[in-house]
């Protein structure tokens, strides 16, 4: 699979897509593609490039300063990892911030308000998230709530940072913590990675919304730190 794969290569034979996908490899600089696997869905990436400069630029830097340290690896579980922490921190520097939107909708005169919906890290008209080792349902909420947020034309495009599967073997290949439990144990089959959500991207999980997702790569591993 390359780095930048367009979302037509992951659909099975004989599946067919209800929306329209263009590659990105004219648009996200080399060095960022060699680090991470890039799916777009409707465009996300000339929209993003072209249409949103200063908060691309944000993610941008953010992903091509992104170092995978060993000890973020191997640290215990429980609360936000360090991982996402990591991207909170610096896309805070830059302006970025958790939102959440209260929506309110009037049927036959009455009044109703729905969910709220959060976005952990918004910037002007981008939402992103950030899920290294969530349950991997949290990705059908993300994709939810770009959706929705996209119709109300609050967001125009939203960014998913996640994991490439090919960690799993990194993972596998560090052995146990200090207390004696397995590194790769952690990273559980039903947890955020790429393969479970490329089926939700490829059966039109976010709707009209369009998407950008980054999956971390090996590439970006540092086990000297």
């Amino acid at each position: 699979m390359n780095a930048t794969t367009p979302l037509s290569d992951l659909i099975a034979a004989g599946r067919r897509l209800q929306f329209v996908v263009s590659p990105a490899d004219t648009l996200i600089p080399a060095d960022i593609r060699e680090k991470y696997e890039v799916i777009e869905v409707r465009h996300a990436a000339a929209i993003l490039v072209h249409d949103l400069h200063e908060e691309w630029s944000d993610v941008r830097d953010v992903l091509a300063n992104f170092v995978l340290r060993k000890t973020d690896i191997v640290a215990p579980g429980g609360g936000k990892t360090r991982i996402s922490d990591h991207f909170d921190k610096e896309l805070g520097r830059r302006g970025w911030k958790e939102r959440k939107f209260g929506i309110e909708y009037v049927v036959d005169g009455e009044t109703r308000q729905s969910d709220t919906h959060k976005v952990d890290c918004f910037k002007g008209r981008v939402g992103l998230e950030v899920e290294w080792n969530s349950k991997d349902q949290t990705f059908v909420r993300d994709l939810n709530n770009f959706r929705l947020l996209f119709d109300l034309a609050v967001i125009s495009v939203g960014v998913i940072v996640t994991r490439c599967d090919e960690l799993q073997q990194l993972f596998d290949s560090l052995g146990y913590d200090e207390k004696g439990n397995r590194i790769g144990a952690k990273y559980g089959a039903s947890t955020t990675h790429m393969s479970k959500l490329r089926p939700r991207l490829a059966t039109g999980g976010g709707g009209g919304c369009p998407i950008l997702v980054f999956g971390i790569r090996k590439a970006l591993y540092d086990p000297s730190r």
